[in-house]
């Protein structure tokens, strides 16, 4: 594993396990709503996107968190492994619930340098991340379920982790294996 994008409807906790999943082996970790968003919620042409795309995922390892289907022909150029974090439509509404309201109370700015903050009137508006969420969730559902059976990506590992308790799992044993190759060393 070397090459490595999480994906998962938001609010399923792909940023979060992304993290930890790059802490754990020490690659960059790449969020694609940071390459995506401008200040004031502008959003980036598909040309400049995709060229932040390339540029982040020039190295030879990185952890990328996140979806925007337009973007599989860059980011899936030499990817080795897709990791799905599949949760519950209620938990994943709830995870969405949750962090949205955490992050209008503390006012934290949600990609540095944009001054782009969650608010009430955006979490009930037509573009509240709460209604992508319930919109998107069987969207993706199906998408990622064709993926993981598509032949013609079959050079790719994917790991579909449906529980808080799988992706621990999966952390504890990677970390396992990386404390093994260092004492093998």
């Amino acid at each position: 594993m070397r090459k490595i994008n999480v994906i998962g409807t938001s609010g399923s906790g792909k940023s979060t396990f992304a993290r930890a999943l790059a802490q754990a082996l020490d690659y960059p970790y790449i969020e694609m709503d940071a390459l995506f968003w401008k200040p004031n919620w502008q959003e980036s042409g598909d040309a400049e996107f995709f060229a932040k795309i390339r540029h982040a995922t020039d190295a030879d390892a990185w952890v990328l968190d996140g979806n925007y289907t337009r973007s599989q022909p860059i980011k899936w150029r030499d990817i080795d492994t897709i990791i799905w974090i599949d949760f519950g439509l209620l938990r994943t509404f709830y995870q969405a619930l949750k962090r949205a309201l955490s992050r209008i109370w503390t006012g934290q700015e949600l990609w540095p340098n944009t001054g782009n903050r969650e608010s009430l009137r955006l979490l009930f508006s037509r573009h509240s991340i709460l209604l992508w969420t319930l919109r998107m969730y069987p969207i993706n559902k199906k998408r990622y379920a064709t993926l993981m059976n598509d032949p013609t990506l079959a050079q790719i590992n994917f790991v579909r982790l449906t529980s808080t308790k799988q992706c621990q799992l999966f952390l504890t044993q990677l970390a396992t294996r990386a404390k093994q190759s260092n004492w093998d060393t």
